[in-house]
Parts: structure tokens; sequence; C-alpha cells
């Protein structure tokens, strides 16, 4: 379990000095814009108050808390997933260690972010091909993503259920 902690730790330690150092060091937040690589990465400034994309938003404190405790729940039962597998010898190891790293550092990065401001400070902004893309996401947004596409490819059966592996091998004669 050190690696899980090492990982969270070294993915919430990024991402808290990325958003400083962009949002604050060079007062995105006041510019709202900085072109980094036009028109394929560019800063655009970004407090979102609800989940992906916004969404929730106006339903203000009630989902500001809401989404502080599922963030913290979900890394807590992350935490005791592979905890728990780890001890019985499941799943993949290593990658199902280093996705759950991932998801609860970038999880635990968003929190601050809520408890602090109020709202996650979304800033990377990608653009390609012709495509404006109109969003922004942050460093803990990706290890989330990355973190959960691992565990799905990597980690063992969550508690109480089984894999699609596991029923395939039980039908088999």
């Amino acid at each position: 379990m050190r690696r899980v902690a090492a990982i969270a730790a070294a993915t919430f330690g990024l991402d808290q000095v990325s958003k400083l150092a962009v949002v604050w060091g060079l007062d995105l937040a006041g510019r709202g814009e900085i072109d980094v690589l036009p028109p394929y990465l560019s800063f655009h400034m970004a407090w979102n108050r609800g989940v992906n994309f916004g969404l929730g938003a106006s339903t203000g404190d009630v989902m500001r808390w809401g989404l502080i405790a599922l963030a913290l729940a979900i890394s807590v039962w992350v935490w005791l997933w592979i905890a728990r597998e780890r001890q019985s010898g499941g799943g993949q190891g290593a990658l199902a260690r280093a996705a759950a790293g991932l998801l609860i550092g970038g999880a635990l990065g968003n929190v601050v972010d809520r408890l602090a401001y109020g709202a996650v400070a979304d800033f990377l902004n990608m653009s390609c091909c012709g495509i404006e893309n109109p969003y922004a996401f942050n460093l803990a947004d990706v290890a989330i993503f990355l973190g959960a596409v691992g565990l799905v490819l990597f980690a063992p059966d969550p508690p109480g259920g089984r894999t699609r592996r596991a029923a395939k091998r039980d039908k088999t004669p």
C-alpha cells in the first residue's frame, strides 16, 4: 500500500503545484486566458462548481459538500478495496495499485479546491484539427480518468462482486 500512498501523494502534489503556478503564479485567475501552444494548448480559467463540465453548478453549497463527501467516500472505498485485494493476492498488483493511487490523489486534489475556493480550478484547454474545445480541465481530472480506466483494466473484483472473467470461468465445463 506504500505504492498507492506514494502515487496518490505525488499526484496530489503535482495537481496542487500546477494550480498554484498557473492560476495564481501566472495570474490566470485575473487574466482569464493564456495561449501556450496555440491552437493546441491554452490555459482558460474555469471555476467548476458542479460535476463534469459544470453540470449541477447551480445547486450551490449542497452540490459542493455532496461532491466533497462523494470524492472522500470513493477514495476510502478504493483504498480499502485495493488493500483487501493485496492481502488476498488477487488482481494485477502493481498496475491496479498505481491506478488506485492516481484516482485517490486526483480526487483529493479536487476536494482541496472545493474546500479552499468553493469550486475546482480548471485551466487546461486543448483543441485540435479545427475543433475548438470549450471545456477546461486540470491534472487531477487527468489522474482520475487514468486511474478509473486503470482500475477497470487491471483491478481485482470489487468487494462482494465478481468480474466477467470469473463468471465466464465458472461457466466453462
